[in-house]
């Protein structure tokens, strides 16, 4: 999940001091890198203004925490090979990610004449860095992502409450293209599992284990050097008890778990764009690029395809779920690169996806 800090402070030391020297040698430049903006990353005083606000709002910004799958984190420890095209796998996913947050939730809302109104905005400054450990010093590949709180040209702070909602579609979108982009960078296959569980195929899930992430204490904030961190892993690395690896589905890549999709959305009354997004992009078992997903739903939903913010058009779950094509073909694997119609599934059936995978 995508986690949300609220910023008061705009004091940036915290992210400015963090050289991130774990990742030295597999990371392109330094750990800071601007999506919008400029200046140098190590420099408190050129990030700082990346927070803006009003007077009356004490808040300044947020801290964007996208965090990498576990399994796909593992992979700067145990191939440091290709662990640069992990870590750039990840960057271009962050930065997809809040490309989709800031055409859907970045909002603000504009009340006149009794009608509250949500009116898209856009951040004058985007800045990121990019961190390869958690406190105990576990591979742990993720991102904080800065932002302001007062978007570019407005007089007010965004609705706070739009981007909370949309945080976890941006996260299935995320991990859905960092599926995708591992496979395209690497030769490291990702995938989700019908219950939601990411794993790379061929990693044992013994490093599952051993590198499992959760301890009593927050642990203290250290500063790592690269040689520091590979010799803790390689001694991590002794204590390794192998307990076998999870295989992928069979079929091809590109279809998407259609019972996946129908899955998530069970229990909704209103169905929102986000809401469909993120069921799919979950239910691209391999992956999917974020603007893929994007084009299809609203190629396949156009009523929803102007929705934005906290009050997104709606539609009713059969709708969502396409019960009527459903019921005239059966349940199939969708070919995602192809796809231009849901009705485009009507072939030949040879086996569900679901049938496949187990």
């Amino acid at each position: 999940m995508i986690r949300l800090i609220v910023r008061r402070s705009r004091d940036a030391t915290y992210f400015t001091n963090d050289a991130a020297h774990e990742l030295d040698s597999l990371r392109d430049g330094a750990p800071g890198w601007w999506m919008r903006g400029g200046g140098d990353t190590r420099d408190p005083l050129a990030v700082e203004p990346v927070f803006t606000s009003t007077e009356r709002s004490k808040v300044v910004g947020y801290d964007l925490v996208v965090a990498a799958p576990r399994p796909i984190s593992m992979l700067i420890a145990l191939d440091p090979l290709q662990a640069p095209g992990v870590i750039s796998a990840h960057r271009t996913s962050v930065a997809a990610s809040l490309d989709y947050l800031e055409q859907r939730a970045v909002v603000v809302r504009d009340r006149r004449d009794g009608d509250d109104r949500e009116v898209a905005a856009r951040w004058e400054r985007i800045v990121s860095f990019t961190h390869g450990l958690n406190r105990h010093g576990e591979p742990h590949l993720h991102d904080h992502v800065l932002v302001g709180a007062r978007p570019q040209g407005s007089r007010t702070v965004l609705d706070s409450r739009a981007l909370f909602a949309h945080a976890p579609t941006a996260d299935s979108l995320y991990r859905s293209s960092l599926r995708y982009e591992l496979a395209q960078r690497t030769s490291w296959t990702a995938w989700r599992s019908f219950n939601g569980i990411e794993h790379v195929l061929g990693v044992d899930e013994g490093y599952r284990a051993l590198w499992g992430g959760h301890h009593q204490g927050r642990g203290e904030k250290l500063t790592w050097r690269r040689a520091e961190a590979v010799e803790r892993w390689r001694g991590d690395l002794e204590r390794f008890e192998p307990e076998g690896i999870v295989l992928a589905p069979h079929g091809d890549r590109n279809q998407l778990d259609e019972h996946s999709f129908s899955a998530q959305l069970e229990g909704h009354h209103d169905v929102t764009r986000r809401d469909v997004v993120a069921a799919w992009a979950n239910a691209a078992t391999f992956g999917q690029p974020t603007r893929e997903v994007g084009d299809t739903i609203d190629r396949l939903f156009p009523e929803l395809g102007q929705s934005r913010g906290i009050r997104e058009q709606t539609i009713g779950i059969a709708r969502a779920r396409m019960i009527g094509q459903v019921r005239v073909r059966g349940a199939r694997p969708v070919h995602v690169a192809e796809l231009s119609d849901w009705t485009q599934r009507s072939r030949e059936r040879s086996g569900s996806w679901s049938e496949r995978s187990r």
